[in-house]
């Protein structure tokens, strides 16, 4: 590590401690010049081990941890996303045709193997990768599909399926809810041409997911309503993955009424009677489950549930009820859960918190989630945003530590 990125990551985690540099160089036996010039990056081109241990100690922290690059976070870039919907928009993908050059289509265990390694990197946080995996998956997947017969093109098409899920997914990160509706769109066609009850229900969650984010909540809840109902009886006899796609259509349908309330200004407590009800039938489902898993990329439990409470709570602006909830997580489980949903917890706690009047505290928070996993933070359009509401709003003591956030995150002083 040079010393520029040793430097910011010195001051990354002082200003994370609270520890002022006068004070700080006390601790270190150092003149406050002296600290100027580290965290500066200009006092040795490769940093001596035995200042980063002192440095690691007096700032209660590992030297592992404070020489990791997490606090570096490259988001996707506008030509990459382009990528992605020009896969999207070609003909062969589209249709699902074939030419000349796919007489020898990727093996479905190849697919599979790119689409788990994908998907892996989503759930570790890493969103930006996506802009370069995801065209060629798409292109291969749809060959693949369109080639293979028997069992192997059922399979073919449930990789295409989940691969257009991810592409989705991936779409909400980056704040292109058009390419995640179009995305969904079609997991769903290719999942109803896999005849798996598994990966319909799979690809009807995203979809979901997607309405809601692109302003069709009320939509949204009644499709994946009308999934759930339709493939009930099929998931309930497939076992741990069928209760696990069922129970995230009753979180979707969850977060898409709790949407719905807040867009709508004439009634909305049509739609808020509904949260608990759909919430409550997903932990039946996340009881059956036994525990949390991650199955089919789900990350489906009690665990997973109850971060939906949290979001949907901060939906319904009920932040005092939000960071209750999240409160009441435990530990354990709340570090066994994937990087991406454990940061996204932060983040809707955050919200909670800065609607409970805990702006400091939400601060805090944030910054925890950009130690976790950046790219949520620093690249995701909505965290952005609430780092800017918090600069709005005013945040007492913590803004020399908001100021650092928010300039991590790009934003105009």
């Amino acid at each position: 590590m040079d010393s520029i990125r040793f430097g910011r990551r010195v001051n990354y985690w002082r200003t994370r401690r609270r520890i002022p540099r006068a004070e700080f160089a006390r601790l270190m036996g150092k003149s406050l010049r002296w600290v100027e010039e580290l965290e500066g990056g200009r006092r040795q081109a490769d940093p001596q081990w035995s200042v980063i241990q002192l440095a690691a100690l007096r700032l209660r922290i590992t030297p592992e941890r404070l020489m990791a690059d997490a606090i570096d976070a490259d988001c996707v870039g506008e030509s990459q996303i382009d990528a992605v919907r020009a896969a999207l928009q070609r003909h062969d993908v589209i249709t699902g045709s074939c030419d000349a050059s796919c007489t020898d289509p990727t093996p479905v265990e190849a697919l599979n193997r790119k689409l788990t390694y994908a998907r892996t990197g989503f759930q570790a946080g890493h969103f930006a990768q996506l802009g370069t995996e995801i065209p060629a998956l798409l292109v291969d997947a749809t060959r693949a599909a369109q080639h293979h017969r028997g069992d192997d093109r059922l399979a073919a098409f449930e990789v295409l399926s989940l691969a257009l899920e991810l592409t989705e997914a991936a779409a909400i990160k980056w704040g292109d809810t058009e390419m995640a509706v179009t995305a969904g769109h079609r997991a769903v066609t290719a999942a109803e041409r896999s005849e798996n009850p598994v990966i319909m229900a799979s690809a009807a969650r995203h979809l979901g997911d997607a309405m809601t984010n692109h302003g069709q909540a009320a939509a949204a809840a009644d499709f994946v309503l009308s999934a759930a109902r339709r493939l009930e009886p099929d998931l309930l006899r497939s076992g741990p993955d069928g209760y696990s796609v069922l129970g995230m259509l009753y979180l979707k349908a969850a977060m898409a009424a709790a949407a719905a309330s807040e867009a709508d200004d004439r009634d909305p407590a049509r739609y808020a009677c509904r949260v608990p009800d759909y919430l409550d039938e997903a932990d039946e489902h996340a009881e059956r489950l036994g525990g949390d898993h991650n199955r089919l990329w789900t990350a489906f439990g009690p665990t997973n549930c109850r971060l939906y409470r949290v979001a949907s709570h901060v939906y319904l602006s009920e932040g005092a009820d939000a960071v209750a909830v999240a409160a009441d997580i435990p530990t354990t489980a709340f570090h066994d859960l994937p990087r991406e949903r454990r940061a996204h917890l932060l983040t809707d706690r955050a919200i909670g918190e800065t609607q409970a009047g805990q702006r400091e505290k939400a601060v805090e928070t944030l910054l925890e989630a950009d130690d976790l996993a950046p790219e949520e933070v620093r690249c995701r359009p909505r965290t952005k945003a609430h780092v800017e509401h918090l600069r709005l709003l005013g945040v007492g003591s913590a803004e020399s530590r908001l100021r650092l956030l928010a300039d991590r995150c790009g934003l105009p002083r």
